[in-house]
């Protein structure tokens, strides 16, 4: 496992909540009410006050992304000596339009930073050398990532890579059935638990394509079957809902990879945008 990095420990418990154990949530609840004490608490005080076992408490520091509680407490530490204002949450009814917009500003931008340093090396490697080695590239998502997926054809059409993107469930299925060894097939599900992205993925590994998954949560029925995941980090609020935040993060993910690819086939890229602008200039007078 890659650790995560030395930050967002809040923001990742509150990401993954709702896919915590009823113990887990428990240990969740503590840290977030106890951050200042937490600092300097050990595994076996945190362990007692929580009446569970010390091994409970360092699994729950592992599902985080952290090699233990200590890796944790000291990430936990630099965001408590430097808490981020959580300004997004404090939207009211009495708010003007200008000072609900400032929090919205506010709030898309502490997102993208949060799912900015949660990605790594690694696993950012591991995708691109799918896309790299790529025959074609199928998007796929429902809903509000059914948007996400459209974006993402339509920033990949450009490099040159064959790339199709389906928002229907029935043609998302039948696109899935004609999948082989060589293609990738990219899932985008906020909660990771829409069954029809879940067939999509059985349909997929069955024809032998490699699968990624981009979704707020690590730990859901997709993150299980994909091959590799990509994560966003977004919080819910009483006027927006945790899927609308994680859009804009989600946007920025595929934007990486489109710019990463084009790097790397500069020359495959700069010709496919070349003969494209060349057509898209008959639509100007």
């Amino acid at each position: 496992m890659i650790e995560a990095p030395a930050k967002h420990v809040i923001s990742r418990i509150r990401s993954s909540y709702s896919q915590f154990s009823e113990k887990e949530k428990k240990i969740a609840d503590y840290i977030m009410e106890n951050r200042e004490e937490m600092v300097h608490s050990t595994i076996n005080q945190v362990a007692d006050d929580l009446m569970v076992a010390d091994a409970t408490v360092f699994r729950f520091c592992k599902r985080l992304g952290f090699k233990g509680f200590q890796a944790m407490k000291i990430a936990l530490a630099s965001e408590t000596v430097n808490p981020i204002q959580d300004i997004h949450e404090t939207i009211t009814e009495e708010d003007n339009d200008l000072q609900i917009n400032e929090k919205i500003f506010q709030a898309n931008i502490r997102a993208l930073e949060s799912t900015r340093d949660i990605q790594n090396i690694g696993t950012l490697s591991v995708v691109m050398d799918y896309f790299i080695h790529a025959e074609r590239v199928f998007f796929y998502g429902s809903g509000g990532s059914g948007v996400l997926a459209q974006d993402a054809q339509h920033k990949f059409i450009r490099t040159g890579l064959e790339t199709h993107a389906y928002i229907d469930s029935h043609l998302q299925l039948m696109s899935a059935s004609q999948l082989r060894e060589g293609d990738v097939c990219v899932i985008i599900s906020h909660t990771g638990s829409n069954k029809d992205m879940l067939d999509i993925v059985d349909v997929a590994k069955s024809n032998g394509a490699k699968t990624v998954a981009i979704t707020n949560f690590a730990k859901s029925p997709l993150t299980k079957l994909v091959d590799v995941s990509l994560y966003t980090v977004s919080e819910e609020t009483e006027f927006r809902s945790e899927a609308l935040a994680s859009r804009i993060a989600a946007l920025s993910l595929i934007d990486s990879l489109f710019v990463n690819y084009s790097v790397k086939k500069k020359e495959q890229t700069q010709e496919s945008t070349q003969k494209m602008r060349k057509a898209i200039s008959r639509k100007r007078v």
